[in-house]
C-alpha cells in the first residue's frame, strides 16, 4: 500500500465517515494557529494582543 500523506488521509476519513463538522473545525483551529504564530513574530504583535 503506498503511502499517503496526513491530509489525503484525514479527507478520505471525513469522506467515509460522513464527519463533515469536522471541517470548519480544523479550519477555525488552523486559523487560529496561525494568528497566534503570526502575532508572536511580527511587528504588529501589541495590536493583535488586545484581540484575545
Amino acid at each position: 500500500m503506498a503511502k499517503q500523506s496526513i491530509i489525503k488521509e484525514f479527507f478520505l476519513f471525513i469522506k467515509q465517515e460522513k464527519k463533515w463538522w469536522l471541517v470548519p473545525l480544523i479550519t477555525v483551529l488552523l486559523l487560529v494557529g496561525a494568528l497566534i504564530v503570526f502575532a508572536g513574530s511580527s511587528p504588529l504583535a501589541p495590536f493583535i494582543y488586545p484581540l484575545f
